[in-house]
């Protein structure tokens, strides 16, 4: 019988992607970081639904933030994220950086 634990994680993980927001974010963030402000201006959302999204990708080691001066900035860690949603949004993007 098959160890369904890896899929599991595996699910866990589409799930954390699977919303339009988040999405928008992940494309934007592959290529170039971006702080919450930038991301709330290109989304058209308040900041704390920007922020419960990042929550969300954070807590699944998806993306990582680092401070500079006053802002934190935000890029995708997770490899096998930027290869998933470049393959199902078709490469070049036009995600939250534009």
């Amino acid at each position: 019988m098959k160890d369904f634990n890896k899929y599991r994680r595996e699910a866990d993980l589409l799930k954390a992607i699977a919303h339009p927001v988040r999405l928008c974010i992940l494309e934007g963030l592959i290529d170039e970081e971006c702080n919450v402000g930038k991301m709330q201006e290109c989304l058209g959302l308040p900041q704390a639904n920007v922020s419960q999204h990042l929550a969300v990708l954070r807590a699944r080691g998806i993306v990582a933030g680092h401070r500079e001066g006053l802002e934190v900035r935000y890029s995708v860690v997770d490899p096998r994220v930027a290869r998933v949603v470049r393959s199902i949004l078709g490469g070049e993007g036009s995600g939250v950086d534009g």
